[in-house]
């Protein structure tokens, strides 16, 4: 299971940040990874890699700039509790073909469920012109007055949906329509946060910190009838934004933080863990500026 947050401004209200997200990879902690860094293949992306025997290149959420001109981001979370007939294909390549392509938010995702054939998924896309410049609306591609574009596209069942920009937006393991509790409250928690910090001379530590609280807490949000028709005995564990299961093998084990202001200043801010026990391993902390133009 995996949890995100994003706000992304709609440009009605001044503040620093065009682009806020908050993110947690839910895995076995025994699974290989590499730290969120530039591709070997495209130095223009970065995120984490699934290094998995079998699964190598994979991800679960990576930003970039390709092709020029335009910001995306792309972030892949599994749908819990569906079972999926004809999957041939592993989920991790859907997020990096996305980045390494030229294909807009839109038309990447009508392929994708074209194409078809993995396991369940929500997929989230951002898009946002890296000029800033664009004041135009075009509602074809759900664009709003600041150039951003958040679509969630889901093969279980299928469907491609435009998000509202300029307020807090929650993504889980479930459909829109049915959201997991954690999944709603983390997402008044985080509005909260992002409407009190996301101003033009906020503390950025303090948002930082503040965001990375809301992703290791350990609060549970049960009962949860959705979340328990879907992970079963299991559920009350899960229902937490920070999740520890109790046999210490699967967890909450990366958190992210991604900031874009308005002059398209990126810092990617990532902690991860080392080893396979969150109370004892070593939390490697990933810090990346880069200037997305």
């Amino acid at each position: 299971m995996c949890i995100l947050f994003v706000y992304v401004d709609d440009g009605s209200v001044a503040g620093r940040y065009r682009l806020v997200l908050a993110s947690n990879r839910d895995e076995f902690y025994a699974r290989p990874a590499k730290l969120a860094a530039p591709w070997e293949e495209n130095a223009r992306i970065i995120g984490g890699r699934d290094m998995e025997p079998g699964r190598e290149g994979g991800t679960w959420l990576a930003i970039g700039n390709h092709p020029a001109g335009q910001i995306k981001l792309g972030a892949l979370l599994n749908v819990t509790g569906e079972n999926k007939a004809n999957v041939t294909n592993g989920r991790g390549p859907i997020v990096a073909n996305f980045l390494k392509g030229e294909l807009t938010s839109r038309a990447y995702s009508e392929q994708l469920l074209v194409q078809d054939n993995f396991g369940a998924f929500n997929f989230v896309s951002i898009q946002l012109d890296a000029n800033g410049s664009d004041r135009s609306e075009d509602r074809s591609e759900g664009r709003n007055q600041s150039g951003g574009t958040v679509l969630h596209t889901s093969n279980a069942p299928h469907s491609i949906d435009t998000c509202k920009t300029g307020q807090a937006l929650g993504f889980g393991n479930s459909t829109l329509e049915k959201p997991l509790q954690k999944v709603c409250r983390g997402r008044e928690q985080f509005d909260e946060i992002v409407a009190r910090c996301n101003v033009p001379f906020a503390d950025k530590d303090a948002l930082v910190h503040e965001l990375m609280g809301l992703l290791k807490s350990d609060v549970r949000h049960f009962p949860d009838p959705e979340l328990t028709r879907r992970a079963g005995q299991h559920a009350e564990f899960l229902s937490s934004v920070n999740v520890r299961m109790p046999n210490g093998s699967y967890g909450s084990r990366t958190h992210t933080v991604i900031l874009i202001d308005h002059n398209n200043h990126m810092e990617f801010i990532e902690q991860t863990l080392s080893g396979t026990d969150p109370h004892t391993g070593e939390w490697i902390t990933t810090r990346i500026e880069r200037e997305l133009v």
